[in-house]
């Protein structure tokens, strides 16, 4: 990449431990990685923990928000820098699609298209979880997923189980995001 900025869709999840905080300060984080300004910050949503075998009702549920960045630096420098805050707030990747702290997936960046081993843009699975599409169509009413669709007819598409976390204006107050 150079010096041009792209609009980054960042989706971030947690189970684990004390939620509310640990988004609070992975915004707080991730607004502040170099190349990095925020653009905006979505309400939190509740919902089910979705694992390799289905949605898991047992499991803690997740609170979920949408944040856009612009970011004028490469993807795999974004992808280095977002997992290292999961680890900083005790990520561990010992179970895949298992209960965490904090998970923090790259959604899109820009109209880019990457399919690697590292890697994959726009996020493979994005257009089909409503714990993503529900929260980024509040920050852009207009968004798409390059080669997917219109994420309000994607979101429509899910059945959308998710909610608005149910004290929405303490934890969005909390993220910095506007009711």
């Amino acid at each position: 990449m150079t010096g041009r900025s792209e609009r980054v869709v960042l989706a971030l999840g947690s189970n684990l431990g004390d939620r509310t905080a640990t988004l609070a300060d992975a915004v707080h984080d991730l607004a502040g990685l170099a190349g990095a300004t925020l653009i905006g910050i979505s309400p939190v949503y509740e919902s089910a923990a979705v694992k390799l075998d289905g949605v898991d009702e047992t499991a803690p549920q997740y609170l979920n928000a949408v944040l856009t960045i612009d970011y004028s630096g490469d993807p795999y420098t974004l992808l280095d820098a977002v997992n290292a805050i999961e680890a900083e707030h005790g990520r561990v990747r010992a179970e895949r699609w298992g209960d965490r702290t904090l998970d923090i997936d790259l959604i899109v960046f820009g109209e880019l298209r990457i399919d690697d081993d590292r890697l994959t843009l726009p996020h493979p699975r994005a257009a089909e979880r409503d714990f993503v599409l529900a929260p980024w169509l509040d920050v852009d009413p207009g968004a798409a997923i390059p080669g997917r669709g219109v994420v309000r007819d994607l979101l429509a598409a899910t059945g959308n189980t998710v909610r608005r976390a149910p004290d929405t204006a303490a934890l969005a107050s909390t993220l910095g995001t506007r009711e």
